[in-house]
């Protein structure tokens, strides 16, 4: 085995979430008007018109800790703290949030113009980096299971999963659902659901015994959330697809067509970065300066080109 070796696979074939999906969806960039939109387009700036227009839309898919509304209806979590601070020094002071049915609708929302770039914790695939453009990543971890209490079927990574008889929920677009097939899940012991309250609910109702996500965003949902619940996160670890680790790293996605707003944005993370404050803004969701360090390593250049 080659070690944190930062490689993805396809993952993604059977979503449908291809670009001929959305054709012909609303052309309509949030905060902006047509006209200011085309122009922005056409001079390569579309970061002239959000500052015109002092406003931004971002597109989550509800998912604690990374972009969610809180209790009160605020917009937050680690992702949306993060584009928070970096929008605010590029001049846009506002960040609107659309929420998405489900994980796997965010790139065909932002494809179709429902926003102007995602803040979910996406990590950064060849395939995804086939559809839109992503930043640098802001932040790298692994993974997890969400079990029952004691852990009945003694599951600690996807491999036991496929060793027995056990079912394993994931999230619909998500790459978990590919460690688990590639780890020898059969199909009809995975199980998909649109978002992490649906999974949560799931697991609960015994439809599966564990979920698997992020460990980062397992436990801090448990703590939040489902603390009187009987239910418990394994030990994280990292899946191993054909002898190779997959450790995730997330970032924020944009339009291929809106490069020069990832650039700028790209500029401002790796300021946040050098000058160590990403983590005071996410070590509140869980984050520890383990995930931050590991994510200042990487570009989404090397993410993307990963075989």
């Amino acid at each position: 085995m080659t070690a944190n070796r930062w490689t993805r696979r396809d993952f993604f074939r059977n979503s449908g979430l291809t670009a001929a999906a959305i054709v012909g969806a609303p052309a309509l960039l949030a905060g902006c008007s047509r006209v200011e939109d085309a122009g922005a387009t056409q001079s390569g700036d579309p970061l002239a018109a959000l500052r015109a227009a002092g406003t931004i839309k971002v597109g989550i898919a509800n998912e604690q800790p990374y972009g969610y509304r809180d209790s009160g209806g605020e917009l937050t979590g680690e992702a949306i703290e993060v584009a928070r601070a970096i929008f605010k020094s590029l001049g846009v002071d506002t960040m609107e949030g659309q929420i998405v049915d489900s994980f796997g609708s965010l790139i065909p929302g932002l494809q179709s113009r429902q926003y102007d770039f995602i803040a979910a914790g996406m990590s950064i695939t060849p395939e995804r980096c086939a559809e839109i453009a992503f930043s640098n990543p802001d932040y790298a971890t692994s993974n997890a299971l969400l079990v029952t209490k004691g852990n009945p079927k003694k599951l600690t990574k996807f491999e036991d999963v496929a060793q027995g008889d056990a079912t394993v929920g994931v999230f619909e677009g998500a790459v978990e659902k590919g460690y688990a097939e590639a780890a020898g899940v059969p199909g009809d012991r995975i199980q998909v659901f649109p978002n992490q309250n649906a999974a949560f609910k799931g697991i609960l109702a015994g439809r599966v015994d564990a979920i698997a996500l992020t460990a980062v965003s397992l436990r801090w949902t448990l703590q939040q959330q489902y603390a009187d619940e009987p239910l418990e996160v394994t030990e994280s670890f990292v899946p191993v697809v054909d002898g190779e680790e997959q450790v995730g790293a997330g970032g924020f996605g944009f339009r291929k067509q809106d490069t020069a707003l990832r650039d700028a944005f790209n500029a401002e993370l790796k300021k946040l970065q050098d000058a160590n404050g990403v983590l005071p803004l996410i070590e509140k969701f869980g984050f520890t300066a383990t995930e931050v360090e590991k994510a200042a390593t990487l570009t989404a250049e090397q993410l993307c080109a990963a075989s």
